[in-house]
């Protein structure tokens, strides 16, 4: 699971610098500029997770955890339905999209929590 996390984790960095690059230079003038910027929050958090994700790949391969699959998972699916639906909405248009975003907040924090519960049931066992 760990190289899967990290090929996960450097296609949307990949993903995530392409669509920076457009939301700078492609989307001014096309959509307005409050779209623009929740575009370019949803690049930043793809990028800001997309670490995370490449973290705790570097992590499993140290050791095997659920918790850890757990919270790369939960990362995976928060960057799809936090990011995927701003551009969904941006891109597309499309409103549909919009009660997503914070159900993928959410699964994002739940990542992170995750982590956190990681950090404190193995990290003092090292002490």
């Amino acid at each position: 699971m760990s190289r899967l996390f990290l090929l996960i984790a450097a296609l949307l960095g990949l993903l995530a610098t392409g669509l920076g690059a457009y939301g700078a230079h492609g989307l001014p003038g096309k959509v307005s500029p409050h779209l623009v910027d929740s575009f370019n929050t949803a690049v930043q958090y793809q990028f800001f997770h997309a670490l995370a994700l490449m973290a705790i790949g570097l992590w499993l391969m140290r050791e095997q955890s659920r918790l850890l699959v757990a919270a790369g998972i939960a990362m995976i699916l928060g960057m799809l339905g936090f990011s995927g639906s701003i551009y969904a909405l941006v891109l597309l248009g499309s409103k549909g999209f919009g009660p997503i975003t914070p159900m993928g907040g959410m699964t994002l924090m739940v990542g992170w929590g995750l982590l956190a519960v990681m950090a404190m049931v193995k990290g003092g066992e090292r002490e």
